[in-house]
């Protein structure tokens, strides 16, 4: 990887912000068109696999969609799913199979747009000037935490879901997991699994099944082109964009994640977390509507998957659908902390988006980068690696790899265009009409055009 001594007073044509799947898997692509940039990632590659997962996570897609740039799944497993750990190896040898202009360590602070069109980064070792800029660093920022938590007593440990391990890292006794996204019912399912008593608040995450009719439900929606429908195609693509993603686990080779069997089995299910008073926890009178709205939607992904084998004549099993296990008690509920011996509470509550170092003015009113398929209103500077960027895959391994080569595109012809405007003794010409450009940039030894994809001191490219 890149040394950063001289990165201070650097330029570059494209600066990526965010050295993850996203940001290597656009490096991918500038390096394969020789585009001149550096990334520039603020701890190491797979930090958020290395440091913010617990120690039984595994992901929820199959290891065959692990597929970035040049670099699809190898493994003998392609119907496992990877450990933490294994994605942080999975990443470290991407990495290492084409050599990215990487510098870690470097943390940006600040990202602003010139007078001349250019932007300048300002980062932990220097500033930095790129004729276009990226950000790569996903939507997972700072844990999001509820101002309610400060009401619980002192001695309640609590966590958020990016800081817990495992159980044993709770003091003994009963834990409260709020939230039920895929963070909150794979914990849940960890400290249940472990003899723990857990409170699980339950709120309206939908879930799907691991596998039907002889397949796992991912293999079956990726060959249904579910992965690959674009935003555009939702008449409510705002709101398309904030739902919480279908929970199940990969933990031992995968399958459902079935809280009403949970709740049979001895876990404590309750509705939404409504207010805190000392002490005492209330919860919403909606846990059965919840639930009910979690198994609709896993029985409608079943109905596709039913009209897609009829339509197409596929061979498979037949499969008798969920029965419900287990009903929750009418009304609304409260838990007494200290009646019931609740020690810890684990809040899996999600992240919000930190892009205050973004001082270009390309957000809406929620703080959401506004852009079409990562490009913003701002020229030169886009987005990648967020949840449905442009398709249900572009937060995965699966699909950031299409929204990175779109990017590459979008960048490349922007650098020709900047290019071509600033050969001024063309004068008159249309920089159209050139759209290479060989035709006027020095080529070294080995023919490529001398933009060189590696991290230098020096000016760049322009």
């Amino acid at each position: 990887m890149a040394e950063y001594a001289g990165l201070d007073g650097s330029r570059y044509s494209v600066a990526i912000v965010g050295g993850g799947q996203a940001g290597l898997s656009l490096s991918w692509h500038l390096c394969r068109r020789g585009v001149r940039h550096v990334v520039l990632e603020r701890n190491r590659v797979g930090f958020e696999w290395r440091e913010r997962r617990w120690d039984s996570f595994c992901l929820v897609t199959p290891n065959w969609q692990c597929r970035l740039p040049g670099f699809a799944y190898s493994g003998d497993d392609p119907d496992g799913f990877m450990t933490g750990p294994q994605v942080v190896d999975h990443l470290e040898r991407y990495a290492a199979s084409f050599g990215p202009p990487l510098v870690e360590g470097v943390a940006v602070t600040r990202l602003r747009r010139t007078a001349a069109g250019t932007f300048t980064l300002r980062t932990s070792a220097g500033t930095v000037t790129a004729d276009q800029a990226v950000v790569a660093t996903g939507p997972y920022h700072e844990p999001a935490v509820p101002r309610m938590a400060e009401r619980l007593p002192a001695d309640v440990v609590q966590l958020h879901s990016s800081q817990y391990r495992n159980p044993a890292q709770l003091p003994s006794g009963a834990v409260l997991v709020v939230g039920t996204g895929q963070s909150g019912c794979q914990i849940a399912e960890d400290l249940h699994l472990a003899g723990r008593q857990v409170h699980l608040a339950v709120g309206g995450a939908p879930r799907s099944a691991r596998r039907y009719r002889g397949r796992d439900v991912v293999a079956w929606l990726d060959e249904m082109g579910f992965y690959a429908r674009g935003i555009d195609q939702f008449p409510d693509a705002d709101e398309v964009r904030l739902r919480a993603n279908h929970y199940m686990t990969g933990r031992d080779r995968g399958r459902d994640i079935d809280l009403r069997a949970h709740a049979r089995d001895g876990m404590r299910l309750h509705g939404r977390l409504t207010g805190i008073d000392g002490a005492t926890v209330g919860f919403a009178d909606d846990l059965a509507a919840n639930l009910d709205h979690a198994d609709s939607v896993a029985e409608s992904i079943k109905d596709s998957i039913d009209r897609h084998i009829a339509a197409h004549g596929v061979a498979a099993p037949a499969e008798r659908r969920y029965r419900p296990v287990w009903q929750p008690p009418p009304g609304a509920s409260t838990l007494d902390l200290r009646r019931e011996g609740v020690r810890a509470v684990v809040w899996s509550t999600g992240f919000h988006r930190d892009h205050r170092w973004v001082e270009v003015p390309v957000f809406d009113g929620r703080g959401y980068p506004a852009h079409e398929r990562g490009v913003t209103s701002c020229p030169g500077l886009y987005f990648l690696g967020l949840p449905w960027q442009h398709t249900w895959g572009s937060g995965r391994f699966a699909g950031v790899g299409d929204d990175a080569g779109y990017l590459a595109g979008r960048i490349a012809t922007a650098g020709r265009q900047r290019a071509t405007d600033e050969v001024r003794w063309i004068a008159g010409t249309p920089s159209e009409t050139y759209p290479d450009l060989d035709w006027f940039l020095p080529r070294p030894a080995g023919g490529r055009v001398a933009t060189g994809a590696g991290i230098g001191t020096g000016a760049g490219n322009g």
